[in-house]
């Protein structure tokens, strides 16, 4: 099964289109922020955000419990694709329903792996949520889409990758969006 989860008017064909509120090409109404989902469990081999998840989870409990049914739903190797406003883009900071910034340091959090490598090296400053909420993803992909003004100044070499590099540390409107690829590990949580 393929999930498109908070659709919204993007519906996808060959995935189960899911929304809280009806529309054209929703096959489900569901508040996904409300647990359990009615899928069974493992039965997802690809589960699509796309430009959804940052209107998710206000409250980390609530938050925390879509990353569990997340977990749950899907299948040993299925893939998650999360396409979210970067956080210091005016794109995210614009729309008053976007409630939680999506990037991939604190989707790292739920790499069950890099929790034990964190408590092996003594790192404390890295919350293990993967431990936590027993949980295990790994970012498989990410890419960053730049702002129209950046991008248009990289494709005119008037700016080198080290430099965009530097301004995305430093300044606002650098980034757009982050697309992100996770994948859902169970067989090594198994053991």
């Amino acid at each position: 099964m393929k999930l498109n989860l908070g659709c919204g008017a993007k519906a996808l064909a060959g995935f189960v289109n899911v929304d809280k509120y009806p529309g054209p090409g929703i096959d489900l109404v569901f508040d996904l922020e409300k647990t359990p989902w009615p899928w069974p469990s493992d039965s997802a081999d690809e589960v699509r955000f796309i430009h959804s998840l940052e209107h998710m989870g206000r409250d980390t409990d609530v938050f925390l419990g879509i990353v569990r049914e997340l977990y749950r739903v899907c299948a040993d190797g299925a893939r998650i694709v999360i396409h979210a406003p970067h956080p210091r883009s005016d794109d995210y900071l614009g729309d008053p329903t976007h409630v939680r910034p999506i990037t991939p340091q604190a989707l790292t959090l739920f790499d069950r792996r890099k929790n034990d490598e964190w408590a092996a090296g003594g790192v404390s400053a890295a919350t293990p949520l993967a431990r936590y909420i027993g949980v295990d993803f790994y970012i498989e992909d990410v890419s960053s889409v730049l702002s129209r003004r950046f991008y248009e100044k990289y494709a005119r070499g008037e700016l080198s990758e080290a430099e965009i590099d530097a301004c995305v540390l430093e300044l606002n409107n650098v980034v757009s969006e982050y697309h992100i690829r996770l994948v859902a590990r169970k067989a090594a949580a198994r053991r």
